[in-house]
């Protein structure tokens, strides 16, 4: 699989990687699947302290023992649950992640983190506090590098501007282009790489799935439509869905694409991707020609 460095750092990960979200609690079937990405050429696991309230750390801990080296293992910090209410509370001080960390560490089974991602983020953050957090985190060796988990374009620009952030999670498909009107070009001009998120938009772009309902400022029907056209750039060894993920990497800032896999079956499909040519300059054009350019109307 082509490997990617991420921003301008160390940590270099295969073109598609795996969102861990989605494995759910079952330990054997997740640690296989797990297994099964890994010795297929994926090295970057993405998980969070807040995936079913840390258990999904702790069994991506355990498929990795043994396998440690050959990982980039990126989590999310900064949704502090209560004991003993339900939900979580967003809490981004400096107090909480360098606590926080510790508890990850103790479920991933591991002494270090690759990759310390803030989970979300306002303009109301003591932003400079988050930094120094993370940046004393990487001063004690506790972790490689870290970034940001975000939607919000304004967030994105005071870290972009202010921290020595390597990348930025945010969800980037051909039914979600939002990132391309501002946070892309920032990005890019930055040296800061984007770990692409969604890029199968939730299964409405998955080639062995209809979608049953619309996604962002796509109907049901528009939805059908679009990929029905798409069907036009498919062939023998291109489905819909290597389609989706190559259209999530076509742009140079993308490092790495992260479709999560709740089966077997849809791993394998998630990983052809990797197998086929890159897309033309010719077909990005049309599929931005057949897709809508989303804007942010929130969060900017």
């Amino acid at each position: 699989m082509k490997k990617n460095r991420i921003g301008q750092s160390a940590l270099l990960v295969g073109e598609i990687g795996l969102g861990c979200m989605s494995l759910g609690t079952e330990e054997g079937k997740a640690v296989g699947l797990i297994h099964e990405a890994l010795d297929q050429g994926v090295n970057l696991l993405d998980t969070s302290d807040l995936y079913d309230g840390g258990r999904n750390e702790e069994i991506v801990g355990q498929a990795i023992r043994g396998r440690r080296e050959s990982v980039i293992l990126a989590t999310k910090v900064g949704n502090r649950r209560i004991p003993g209410q339900d939900g979580w509370v967003w809490d981004p001080s400096r107090e909480y992640i360098l606590s926080a960390v510790k508890e990850s560490l103790k479920r991933l089974g591991t002494d270090y983190i690759d990759l310390y991602q803030l989970h979300g983020g306002t303009l109301d953050d003591p932003i400079d506090e988050t930094i120094e957090a993370f940046e004393q985190l990487k001063r004690e060796g506790v972790i490689r590098e870290y970034g940001i988990s975000s939607i919000r374009p304004n967030v994105i620009r005071e870290y972009a501007a202010r921290s020595a952030i390597v990348s930025v999670m945010n969800p980037y498909s051909i039914v979600d282009r939002r990132a391309e009107e501002t946070v892309i070009p920032l990005l890019q001009e930055n040296g800061i790489s984007i770990i692409a998120r969604g890029p199968l938009a939730g299964g409405s772009l998955a080639a062995n799935r209809q979608p049953v309902k619309g996604f962002l400022d796509y109907e049901l029907t528009e939805l059908v439509a679009l990929r029905e056209q798409l069907h036009a750039l498919e062939n023998a060894g291109r489905s819909l869905t290597s389609l989706a993920i190559r259209y999530s990497l076509s742009h140079p800032a993308v490092a790495v694409a992260i479709p999560g896999a709740s089966s077997p079956e849809q791993l394998v499909q998630n990983l052809k991707a990797a197998d086929v040519p890159e897309l033309s300059e010719e077909e990005v054009k049309l599929i931005r020609s057949l897709s809508k350019p989303n804007r942010y109307s929130q969060h900017r």
